[in-house]
């Protein structure tokens, strides 16, 4: 599993361009000959395990946050337009890398900088080398995106990288497309796009599917750092089943059958009420006339950093819980 996410958060893959991310996943996936593949105009990568069953849906975004070119000034410094969540303290100094190759850093104008206030994506540069606009021209264009450069850290238990956020969901669906599924249910595995800028591929890629039964598979902020905001979260502890994020409000059916899986496997896990930000859960749950839709979360530190850090023990029996979800009747459930 170590080995999937180091492959999967290399890639850069900013939202609208997921093709490489698409790619290597399409690559591993082809290995299990009972699937449908296919990938529709948004770009969503849709894996298919046939059954009579109750359809359900299983998503993990491939999108992470990145910068965008909109202006290369005189002496070859880049100006960007941030794509998704950017938290700037997380970004100043760090290492990027575009998704022609192309590397740099992230600068700061040192007349606007001041730790007390951390200056705005407009005060920030990026720098590729150049020493000039022409020379700058020749490595990028305007529209050229970048992501985090990844550093894989394995601390044993534990790894840290850019990106986990959601390659290690999306690890954990690759895992699962290639385990054997005892269930009749009609599974999709969706390896969805342009969920940090709005949810777009779980929206359009949910309404095709028209799902009885949605998960998504996303990663959650923790509690448990020194001196951190209040949050029942914590690294090791188990996968996370939502209860409420600020997009959804997770009904108690889901819940219930969540929990009962888990208890009923010896899996643990623990609950989990995010008040900031949310998931492909929130637009799968609305879709047409509304589908019970639950989240399991992998806890995580620094979130939309380059050093994202995870248990891989949660990652593990996380994979434990949706096998087991997918192997229930569902029918019997009253879904």
């Amino acid at each position: 599993m170590k080995s999937i996410i180091r492959d999967l958060t290399e890639i850069i893959g900013p939202s609208s361009y997921e093709e490489l991310v698409a790619d290597a996943i399409e690559k591993m996936i082809k290995k299990n000959k009972n699937l449908e593949i296919k990938r529709d105009v948004m770009g969503n990568l849709i894996a298919r395990k046939r059954g009579g069953g109750k359809k359900i849906m299983i998503a993990a975004h491939m999108d992470e946050i990145g910068f965008m070119v909109k202006h290369i000034d005189k002496n070859g410094f880049l100006r960007f337009a941030v794509v998704g969540g950017i938290f700037n303290h997380n970004i100043i100094e760090n290492h990027v890398k575009f998704t022609s190759g192309v590397e740099g850093v992230i600068g700061v104008e040192s007349k606007t900088f001041n730790w007390k206030d951390i200056p705005s994506a407009d005060k920030m540069f990026i720098d590729i080398g150049a020493k000039s606009k022409a020379e700058a021209e020749k490595l990028v264009s305007i529209g050229s995106l970048a992501g985090m450069k990844a550093t894989f850290v394995d601390m044993g238990k534990r790894i840290s990288t850019k990106t986990l956020d959601d390659r290690v969901g999306c690890a954990m669906l690759v895992k699962l497309a290639l385990s054997e599924i005892k269930s009749n249910n009609d599974v999709y595995f969706v390896f969805t796009t342009q969920e940090e800028v709005g949810l777009r591929g779980a929206k359009t890629s949910a309404f095709g599917i028209s799902p009885d039964f949605a998960v998504a598979i996303d990663v959650t902020d923790t509690g448990d750092t020194p001196e951190s905001h209040v949050m029942e979260v914590s690294l090791g502890k188990g996968p996370a089943i939502k209860v409420m994020d600020s997009g959804m409000v997770v009904r108690k059916p889901v819940i219930d059958f969540m929990k009962e899986t888990a208890e009923k496997n010896k899996i643990p896990y623990q609950l989990e009420i995010l008040t900031a930000g949310s998931t492909d859960a929130m637009v799968m749950q609305t879709n047409k006339d509304g589908v019970l839709a639950g989240v399991i979360s992998v806890p995580t530190r620094y979130i939309h950093s380059q050093a994202e850090t995870c248990d891989m023990d949660d990652v593990e029996n996380g994979v434990k819980l949706l096998k087991a979800m997918i192997e229930t009747d569902l029918s019997k459930k009253g879904f």
